[in-house]
């Protein structure tokens, strides 16, 4: 457990339609709280499975769980190091405030035509930036949010990085901590079937099926990830968060992986 106190709270300029958590940062590490549910577990557990996949370490932020005590009161959560390495961290709904006036989200939306919001998007941020094959950047994110139920993933909370020359670059992929379905408050009961659930878990990035956002992706910048794990690493995953996370909430984080690694089958190579 660590003990944070006013000076190390951070208030980020990034928006969430989830609301926001608590967050601090010392000495280089990145605490947040969980706010609706298992946040923390969430994090935790997508970082912890990617390693069974094709991304290399270097794409994806790594989290590990933390109890946070904060004014008297003891939060679940995770940590993780500062990946931004002195660069500043953009989203890109500022990026284009700052530079054509006007939000990238309106823009996407504006388009009638699912594919050529993504098109747009990425189009766009390659013309700002210099950030070559976006695309398949944007393809890798998309197939996470497919497959862990990322509901919260959007301009806000869709990021580059850019140092002291002006030279952007992607950055690690981050913040899945609206996935599995952690939002226990508000959308989704932990008393609820798991399964029943899922169909409820809509994206937010230029459409509102994961399936749809996916299969675009995919015909536009081909399927750059593979997976490979099983429920052994499933398993292995959460019994590390025995101790912070009751058996309810693993067997439903548990029940969730396996269902949506049974639907995405053709992204696994058994």
């Amino acid at each position: 457990m660590i003990e944070l106190f006013d000076a190390d709270r951070k208030e980020e300029n990034r928006q969430s339609s989830k609301g926001n958590q608590l967050k601090f940062e010392r000495n280089g590490i990145w605490y947040k709280t969980d706010y609706l549910g298992y946040e923390g577990l969430a994090e935790y557990v997508i970082s912890k499975v990617l390693k069974y996949s094709t991304l290399a370490p270097s794409e994806y932020v790594d989290y590990e769980l933390e109890s946070i005590s904060y004014n008297g009161q003891v939060f679940n959560g995770c940590k993780s190091h500062d990946f931004t390495e002195d660069r500043q961290l953009i989203t890109l709904e500022r990026l284009f405030q700052q530079y054509y006036g006007c939000g990238l989200n309106k823009t996407i939306y504006s388009i009638s035509d699912h594919t050529k919001r993504l098109e747009t998007l990425v189009e766009q941020v390659e013309r700002v930036t210099g950030i070559r094959d976006f695309g398949i950047y944007m393809a890798k994110i998309l197939t996470l949010d497919a497959l862990f139920l990322n509901e919260d993933r959007h301009t806000h909370n869709l990021a580059v990085l850019v140092d002291a020359q002006n030279v952007y670059q992607k950055a690690l992929i981050f913040d899945n901590g609206a996935g599995l379905l952690s939002d226990t408050t508000l959308e989704y009961p932990i008393e609820a079937d798991p399964i029943q659930l899922m169909d409820r878990a809509k994206p937010k990035t230029f459409c509102d099926d994961f399936d749809e956002q996916l299969d675009i992706a995919e015909k536009l910048y081909g399927s750059p990830i593979r997976f490979h794990y099983t429920e052994r690493e499933i398993a292995d995953v959460l019994d590390k968060a025995k101790g912070q996370y009751p058996d309810t909430v693993r067997q439903r984080v548990f029940t969730i992986l396996m269902q949506t690694r049974r639907k995405y089958a053709y992204l696994f190579d058994d």
